[in-house]
């Protein structure tokens, strides 16, 4: 697959969107779980086609959801802070070209432990990893 300017920016932009507080670790780790998405093997992936695909599936990643705050900043109507977005361009760049193994052992999903109550698909889904204000799962039903 080759990926485009366009897939770089979404996933920049989603990284920004889902993790920014994470710091680098954290948004290698979301960039991760898109890109198992992007390489499920696959021939016409449900998760969407590519990075700018899986990124903008309706109701995957929150941020891009239109009620979400952080979509006035993903669209472009308000700019994204450039240090922030540096950073995750960064993390885009290193998962993308493949320069950083996975730490997620494979995760699809993730949820942040900021949320009321964890989403339904985390009960029956193996639990991978734990970074910061995130959990990361494989294997979801």
């Amino acid at each position: 697959m080759n990926a485009t300017d366009k897939d770089r920016d979404v996933l920049a932009r989603t990284l920004w969107g889902e993790a920014r507080g994470e710091g680098l670790d954290g948004q290698i780790a979301a960039a991760w779980t898109i890109r198992n998405r992007v390489f499920d093997g696959k021939a016409k992936s449900w998760w969407g086609e590519g990075y700018a695909g899986v990124c903008l599936k309706p109701w995957q990643f929150s941020c891009w959801n239109q009620n979400d705050p952080n979509y006035a900043y993903l669209s472009g109507a308000k700019p994204i802070p450039a240090a922030q977005f540096a950073q995750a361009q960064k993390a885009a760049d290193m998962v993308m070209s493949g320069a950083v193994p996975d730490p997620t052992g494979g995760a699809t999903h993730y949820y942040a432990t900021t949320m009321p109550k964890p989403p339904a698909w985390a009960a029956g889904a193996k639990e991978t990893l734990r970074l910061g204000h995130h959990i990361f799962f494989k294997d979801v039903p």
